[in-house]
């Protein structure tokens, strides 16, 4: 159950990381400086963007669970 998780976890860490790296950059900073400016002409529709927002929610709650289900595992034995 334990390792289960882990793997879970380390999965959706990866991926979370994956979606907020895809988002386009609402503004100056960092994103334009990787030239994230230069792409923002030539992103999706507001759709895939939306998508992108509810995909990078459910991977952080299945991370968020994850987490406090290892403590709790850790915290009173399997």
């Amino acid at each position: 159950m334990i390792l289960a998780l882990q793997i879970v976890l380390v999965i959706a860490a990866v991926l979370m990381s994956i979606f907020v790296l895809l988002h386009k950059g609402k503004g100056g900073g960092l994103s334009s400086l990787f030239g994230g400016g230069v792409q923002s002409n030539l992103s999706g529709s507001t759709v895939v963007e939306k998508n992108l927002d509810r995909y990078t929610i459910v991977m952080a709650l299945i991370w968020i669970v994850c987490i406090v289900l290892l403590n709790l595992l850790q915290a009173y034995g399997s």
